[in-house]
């Protein structure tokens, strides 16, 4: 880790201009769930939910065309946070105690999202803070050398990783997630988190188990599928989130496991609504 604290502002890194319409989220424990642990088990639950709450009064918190600053405390430090995203306010509609907006990442700042440790002491007791006031005393105290997130393997029935988490297990060789995907089939599920399309596949023998055949995802983006192959890498990359729906040793018949698939496909009616063209 670099330590940087107190020698560059977050801004020096995101070089925000129009400050009258950025504002600064920083989000606590709701006294029930840590919004760290929410981030490590499931990012998009953070930026697309807990970021995006509109409280009990329905105020506009957010108004259209925002830019919000996501962070979440750190359990250790009440004056630490970590950055989890930089993202657009596209759309705010009414809600009361629940999430209301929708927001667009802004990929320029990928490579900050979860490895970005800010220091700032909140006095106020609001969550939402406009930057203009307060950018300049957040300051930048670590990078972390890859993303913030739980290691350990939570078990076939828990996995839930966006495209980032896949990449960072399969590039830093995640022991727990090695061990647990390299020598298993298994029939996975993609979920296009833009529009709710499904895509299932399936790993047998043929393509050297989970492992391999998410190690292609993460390089291609599209695996060689002609469903997907019309999608953008870009769009791939911001949107794609990986699951398991069943899984298998390596002694199962291959055959077996491409019947499952093919009965997930007609369940989830991936050939009419989603990705799959076979």
């Amino acid at each position: 880790m670099i330590n940087l604290k107190s020698t560059i502002k977050l801004n020096d890194l995101l070089h925000l201009s129009d400050l009258k319409h950025v504002k600064i989220n920083f989000n606590v424990s709701n006294g029930e769930e840590d919004p760290l642990e929410v981030y490590k088990q499931n990012p998009d639950a953070i930026n697309h939910g807990w970021l995006l709450h509109k409280g009990n009064s329905g105020n506009n918190d957010f108004p259209v065309g925002t830019t919000m600053v996501g962070l979440v405390r750190l359990s250790n430090n009440p004056d630490l946070w970590l950055l989890t995203t930089v993202a657009e306010i596209t759309e705010s509609f009414p809600a009361t105690d629940a999430v209301g907006y929708k927001s667009h990442d802004l990929a320029e700042y990928a490579a900050y999202y979860g490895r970005v440790i800010v220091h700032f002491h909140n006095q106020a007791m609001t969550t939402n803070r406009w930057a203009e006031s307060i950018l300049d005393d957040l300051t930048v105290d670590q990078i972390l050398p890859e993303v913030l997130q739980d290691d350990a393997f939570p078990g076939y029935e828990n996995v839930r990783l966006s495209y980032a988490q896949l990449k960072q297990v399969i590039d830093h060789q995640k022991p727990d997630w090695i061990a647990a995907l390299e020598n298993q089939k298994a029939v996975y599920l993609i979920t296009d988190t833009s529009n709710g399309k499904l895509y299932v596949g399936s790993a047998t023998s043929k393509e050297n188990m989970l492992l391999s055949r998410w190690t292609t995802y993460v390089k291609t983006g599209h695996g060689g599928n002609e469903g997907l192959k019309a999608l953008t890498f870009e769009h791939i990359q911001q949107y794609f989130q990986y699951s398991i729906l069943e899984n298998y040793n390596s002694r199962v018949d291959d055959d077996t496991i491409l019947a499952r698939e093919s009965w997930w496909k007609k369940t989830l009616m991936t050939r009419s609504f989603g990705y799959n063209q076979n």
